[in-house]
Formats: structure tokens, sequence, C-alpha cells
């Protein structure tokens, strides 16, 4: 599906709980550090957690010795995904709109 056929709604909701849980880790973040990750930290949390998609990946494909890891890849990429809300939204970058232009550059390279 086409994210201009994508229902809008749908993808104002993942953004709108996605800012949610993010306001609510900051408050975690005041408690325990007094104050809130800068976006610099949260790019650094994003890229740890892409890293883990990459090992559980690995894990999956049978070519790294650790088992049953789909669960833990499942929130992995739920949570990359996540991250990429939460980042775009604090960098002032409009995801859908962000989205859209890289499917539109990327069809038109391969001629679709």
């Amino acid at each position: 599906m086409e994210i201009a056929q994508m229902n809008k709604t749908d993808f104002n909701e993942i953004i709108r709980r996605s800012k949610k849980i993010r306001e609510l880790y900051h408050e975690a973040e005041k408690q325990h550090h007094g104050n809130e990750w800068t976006i610099e930290e949260d790019a650094l949390a994003f890229l740890t957690d892409a890293g883990l998609v990459g090992r559980y990946t690995m894990s999956q494909q049978g070519r790294w010795p650790k088992e049953n890891t789909h669960a833990e890849l499942e929130h992995k990429l739920g949570e990359c995904i996540w991250w990429l809300v939460v980042l775009a939204d604090r960098m002032n970058i409009d995801m859908e709109e962000a989205l859209e232009k890289f499917l539109s550059k990327t069809e038109k390279l391969f001629g679709k």
C-alpha cells in the first residue's frame, strides 16, 4: 500500500502513541538523571537497537549461536520504528512526508 493511500488516522495514531511513550521515558530520565536525554542520546539508543536487530537476525538465520530470538527480534524491529518516529519528531521532520519522498524517489530510480 502506498503512503498516499494509507489511512492518515492510522499513521497519525502511531505517531501520537510514540510521542506519548517518549514523554513517559523523558519523565523517567528526569527522575534518574535530572534531565531528559538529548537528541544525540536518542540517536545513539536507536543505533544500539538497530545493532541488536542485526544480531537477532543473524540468530534467526542460524548464523549466531543464540536460539529463540524471534520475540526479541520482533520487539527490536518495532522499537526501531518507534525510535525513528521519535527522532523525526524531535528534529521537526514530518515522518510521513519523509517516507513518501523516499518511496517516490526510490520508485523513480527503478522506473516505477
